[in-house]
């Protein structure tokens, strides 16, 4: 693809929409990675670490809720304008928060924004693409997408190890806050062609949303498989992944700085195949490239089990991030076509709320193995579940044809 065909493929609006999504999220990706290391010198013990990620999750799971169905109702731009004035207030108050008890007020704080600008992400692209070009235009977004993770970690390890993580929490709040007027300004001034005019947000109208997503979700279709293979995905990962930089920090020996490059080589990893993953899902099917995604991440978690050298870290890090990036498209493009594109910010909300209810309890859970068992076993059971879930993967993930379809529509 040369490049006026992907300029073609993403329109004016959707420009300024990636334009302030990269610095909203360079500004979001700078902390992440090294939080877990930061609780634990604000006095959290690793239990009290996995309990302060098990309690966010309970925040998330109530807010996604309602985060898709706002979306789906003020639209995508209005909502992730609302969330990122709930995001300014959050990373305010993790850079005053004086102990991990606090940051966790401000972690439920900064969940606004990740609760309507979540669902909104994939639902605007979806309205604003073309169905036969869909995955190559997530394959483009994702591409651009990944420069936050690029720059943010190894900035956020730099910031962190040099000068301190209550500076580099004040960096990236001002980043935040650029962003976060860039979005302001669109959601006055544009609007998306395909986005229906606004309606009231009434209890009517999400009962009847979150009733016509249930009974997608439990149809036993695609979508519910969808469902079924995040869900066991989501409690697999959930119970390794905020305790990754304690491993790395604490086990490994690895600096902020060697931890936040990390976050760089995944991210630039992630930018080689998410336009490979959409060309692929346009042309094959999306359970392609998800199948031999969710087979490079086994294949990272068993490098990433066997090194104890920095180099090889940088390899396992590498082949997460061909992982995943052969992922993400191709599920977006997947739900684009299977959901009805008036509900797809409903059904991400009521969708992530299900599986953050399925794997609310992994992190403290991965933190008790950790504790009571070995630091390796969390991880090792990771790459067990990502290896199986190849499985129901390639058998399940097919697109139904134009009938089937039809009788996922809602009868008016």
């Amino acid at each position: 693809m040369n490049t006026s065909d992907k300029q073609s493929l993403l329109t004016p609006l959707m420009r300024w929409f990636m334009f302030a999504m990269v610095i909203a999220n360079v500004a979001s990706s700078m902390f992440p990675i090294l939080l877990p290391i930061y609780l634990t010198e604000l006095g959290a013990s690793i239990g009290q670490v996995g309990l302060v990620f098990t309690l966010i999750s309970v925040v998330m799971f109530i807010l996604q809720i309602f985060g898709g169905w706002i979306s789906d109702s003020i639209g995508r731009l209005r909502a992730i304008a609302i969330g990122s004035i709930g995001g300014i207030i959050g990373f305010i108050a993790m850079l005053l928060a004086p102990t991990w008890q606090w940051m966790l007020l401000a972690l439920a704080v900064l969940r606004f924004p990740y609760a309507l600008v979540g669902p909104s992400f994939g639902a605007f692209i979806a309205e604003n693409s073309a169905e036969e070009h869909r995955g190559r235009v997530y394959g483009i977004t994702d591409t651009i997408y990944q420069i936050t993770g690029v720059l943010g970690p190894p900035l956020g390890g730099f910031l962190a190890g040099a000068y301190g993580f209550k500076l580099m929490l004040l960096v990236s709040t001002i980043l935040y806050t650029v962003a976060a007027g860039l979005r302001i300004w669109m959601a006055t001034t544009m609007r998306s062609p395909e986005e229906s005019p606004p309606q009231r947000l009434t209890t009517d109208s999400l009962r009847t949303s979150l009733k016509t997503m249930a009974g997608m979700l439990v149809g036993g279709g695609v979508i519910t498989w969808i469902l079924i293979t995040d869900g066991v995905r989501d409690i697999a990962f959930r119970l390794s992944g905020e305790l990754q930089p304690i491993y790395l920090e604490q086990i490994a020996g690895l600096s902020f700085e060697q931890i936040g490059l990390l976050g760089s080589v995944f991210s630039g990893s992630m930018m080689v195949t998410p336009m490979l993953s959409g060309r692929i899902s346009d042309r094959y099917g999306e359970r392609v490239p998800i199948s031999i995604g969710f087979s490079f991440v086994f294949l990272g978690y068993l490098i990433f089990l066997q090194v104890s050298a920095y180099a090889g870290f940088i390899v396992a890090w590498m082949v997460f991030g061909i992982g995943v990036g052969l992922l993400s498209p191709a599920y977006m493009s997947l739900i684009s076509k299977v959901v009805p594109q008036r509900m797809l910010g409903t059904f991400s909300g009521l969708f992530q709320s299900s599986i953050g209810l399925i794997s609310l309890p992994s992190p403290w859970i991965g933190a008790q193995l950790w504790e009571r068992f070995s630091p390796r076993l969390p991880f090792s059971i990771t790459a067990v579940v990502a290896l199986i879930t190849v499985i129901p993967t390639w058998l399940k993930f097919k697109l139904p044809d134009k009938s089937e379809e039809a009788t996922l529509e809602p009868a008016k």
